[in-house]
C-alpha cells in the first residue's frame, strides 16, 4: 500500500510555492490586452507597463538574496511559510489597488515571497529527494508555474467578460488561495534531514531519513543508515575545514560551481520564454492573430503539456542533453519567428499600440508565427524550465547550497526585471529584431553548457563534489557518466555487518575487517 505522504507528494505540496510563480506571470499576461485594465490604470506603455511588470521581478531579487540567510537560520520550510505570508499580502494591495503606485507595492510584496520560494522549494526538494528521482522531483517545481500560469490565465480569461475592474480585482484576489493553502499546510510537513543535521539536530535527520526512504519507518533500513552516514560524513568533514561559507562561496575551488548555477538560471531567462510569458498578447496580435487571447491559452496548456516528458525521463536522459537540445532547438523557432516578422511585416499605423510592428493580409505567415511560439514554448518545458531549478541545488555542497542558489535565483530575478522591463519598449523600437537577439543568446547558450556543464543525474548531493573534481573533459559527458553504485555499496556493507552506524547524537560508524572480524576500528 502507498502511503499518502512520501516524497512525492510533500515536494508537489511543497511546489505551490511554483505555482505562485506561475500565477503572477499570468496576473500579467492575462490582463495587459484587455480594455478595463488599460482604461483604469491609463493604457499603459513601454517603459510604463515595464515598470509595472518588472516591480515583481524586482521583490523577487530582494527575496531571493535574503532567502539564503532564511533557508540557513529558520530552515527551508518555515521560510517557504515566510513567504506564503508575504504572498498573501501582496495580493491583496493588487487586487484592492487604486492606481499604478499601488499596484506596483502589492506586485513587489508577492515578488519577495517569489524570491524566496523560487530559491528554497528547490533546495527542500532536492535535499528530501532520494539520488535516483531527484530531477523528478525537483521538476515538480516547474510543473506547478506551469500550472499556475495556466491556472491564472483562465481565471482572468474567463473574468475579461466583465465589463468592470472586478475583472482584474478578482483573478489578483485568488491568488492568495494556494498561498494560504502552502502556509497552512506546511506544518505537517518534515524539515529537510540535511538542514536538521547541519544544526546537530542527528536523532530528527535520522527520524526524517526513515519516514521518506523506508515505507515502514524503519531507522535499522541499511539504505536509510548508508545516507545518513554520508550526510554525517560530509558534514563533519565541513566543520574540519572550518571555513567561513561567504569567504568559500567565492572560493577558487567553488567559484566555478556558483558562476555555472548562476549563468544556467540567467540563460533560462535569456531563452526567450520571458517574451512568450509576459508578452505574449503583444506578439501574437503583432502577427495579426484575431483572438491572441484563447491563442495564449493554448500556449499555456503546451507549458503544461509539455512539462510532463521531463518530469518522467529527465533522471534517465539526463541535465546536459536537455540543455543543449533545448538551447538550439528553441533559438531556431525564435530565429524563424524574427524571420517570418521581417519578411512579412510592415509599420503599425496606429502608434498607440504596445507593438509597432504588425502582419497584415499574410495568413500562411500568421500561423506560421503562431506554430512556432508554440513550438518554442514546448521546447523550454521540456528542457530549461524543468533542468534550469534543478541545477544549481546538485552542484554544490551543503554548507554553501543556500547561499549559492540564492545567488543564482537572484540572478533569475535580475534577468527577469531587466527583460520585463526592457521588452515592452524594445518590440515598439527594434520590433522583429527583438527575437534574433534572443536565439543569439539561446546559441550562447548551447556553447556555455557545452565546456563547463557535467552531467549530475543520478549521483547523491555529497557525491556531486566529485564529479566536479573529476579530470575528464566536460564536453566528454554528453550522455553522462556511468550511474553512481556507491550508496548502494555503503548500504550492503552496513547490511551484512561490514560497517555499522552508531546511534545519534553523534555518529560513530565502526568498519568489520574481513581479516580479523574480533578487531573493530572507528572511522574518526
Amino acid at each position: 500500500m502507498v502511503r499518502l505522504l512520501n516524497v512525492y507528494t510533500i515536494s508537489a505540496f511543497a511546489a505551490l510555492g511554483g505555482a505562485l510563480f506561475g500565477f503572477d506571470i499570468s496576473s500579467m499576461s492575462g490582463v495587459i490586452g484587455t480594455e478595463q485594465y488599460q482604461n483604469y490604470y491609463g493604457n499603459p506603455l513601454g517603459a510604463r507597463q515595464g515598470a509595472i511588470t518588472s516591480a515583481m521581478a524586482a521583490g523577487s531579487l530582494v527575496g531571493a538574496l535574503s532567502s539564503s540567510f532564511l533557508g540557513d537560520r529558520l530552515s527551508r520550510k518555515v521560510s517557504i511559510q515566510i513567504g506564503a505570508a508575504l504572498w498573501i499580502v501582496g495580493a491583496i494591495v493588487q487586487s484592492a489597488s487604486t492606481g499604478v503606485p499601488m499596484l506596483v507595492v502589492g506586485r513587489l510584496l508577492a515578488g519577495l515571497c517569489v524570491g524566496v520560494t523560487s530559491s528554497l522549494v528547490p533546495i527542500y526538494q532536492s535535499e528530501i529527494a532520494p539520488r535516483k528521482i531527484r530531477g523528478r522531483i525537483v521538476s515538480l517545481q516547474q510543473f506547478a508555474i506551469t500550472w499556475g500560469i495556466m491556472v491564472q490565465y483562465f481565471i482572468e480569461y474567463g473574468c475579461s467578460f466583465l465589463n468592470s475592474t472586478a475583472s482584474f480585482r478578482i483573478p489578483w484576489a485568488i491568488q492568495a488561495v494556494p498561498a494560504i493553502v502552502l502556509l497552512v499546510g506546511l506544518f505537517w510537513f518534515p524539515r529537510s534531514p540535511r538542514w536538521l543535521a547541519s544544526k546537530d539536530h542527528w536523532e530528527e535527520a535520522l527520524r526524517v531519513l526513515a519516514f521518506l526512504r523506508s515505507p515502514a519507518n524503519d531507522i535499522n533500513d541499511p539504505l536509510v543508515l548508508a545516507e545518513y552516514k554520508e550526510i554525517e560524513d560530509q558534514i563533519r568533514s565541513e566543520r574540519e575545514e572550518q571555513s567561513n561559507s561567504y569567504r568559500e562561496l567565492f572560493s577558487r575551488k567553488m567559484r566555478k560551481r556558483v558562476i555555472l548555477s548562476m549563468a544556467i538560471q540567467m540563460w533560462s531567462q535569456l531563452s526567450g520564454m520571458n517574451v512568450m510569458m509576459y508578452y505574449i498578447v503583444y506578439v501574437l496580435k503583432s502577427a495579426g492573430i484575431a483572438n491572441s487571447m484563447l491563442a495564449s491559452a493554448v500556449q499555456y496548456v503546451i507549458n503544461v503539456v509539455m512539462t510532463i516528458p521531463s518530469i518522467l525521463w529527465t533522471d534517465k536522459w539526463g541535465r546536459r542533453p536537455a540543455l543543449l537540445i533545448g538551447a538550439i532547438v528553441m533559438g531556431f523557432w525564435l530565429f524563424a519567428i524574427g524571420g517570418l516578422l521581417m519578411r512579412f511585416g510592415e509599420p503599425n499605423p496606429d502608434v498607440d499600440q504596445p507593438y509597432t510592428w504588425i502582419v497584415v493580409g499574410h495568413p500562411s505567415a500568421t500561423r506560421a508565427i503562431l506554430a512556432c511560439s508554440y513550438l518554442a514554448v514546448a521546447t523550454f518545458a521540456v528542457s530549461w524550465g524543468p533542468v534550469g531549478w534543478m541545477y544549481p541545488p546538485e552542484i554544490v555542497p551543503l554548507r554553501i547550497r543556500a547561499k549559492s542558489v540564492a545567488l543564482a535565483t537572484a540572478t533569475n530575478w535580475a534577468s527577469n526585471f531587466a527583460l520585463g522591463f526592457a521588452v515592452p519598449p524594445l518590440l515598439r523600437s527594434i520590433q522583429w529584431r527583438l527575437f534574433f537577439i534572443f536565439g543569439a543568446f539561446n546559441v550562447a547558450a548551447f556553447i556555455h553548457v557545452w565546456f563547463a556543464a557535467p552531467e549530475t543525474k543520478r549521483r547523491t548531493l555529497e557525491e556531486l563534489d566529485e564529479v566536479f573534481e573529476y579530470g575528464e573533459p566536460l564536453w566528454r559527458s554528453f550522455l553522462g557518466r556511468r550511474e553512481s553504485n556507491k550508496l548502494d555499496m555503503l548500504a550492503r556493507d552496513i547490511e551484512i555487518g561490514i560497517l555499522k552506524i552508531g546511534r545519534p547524537s553523534h555518529v560513530e560508524a565502526t568498519y568489520v575487517t574481513t581479516e580479523n572480524a574480533h578487531s573493530d576500528r572507528t572511522i574518526p
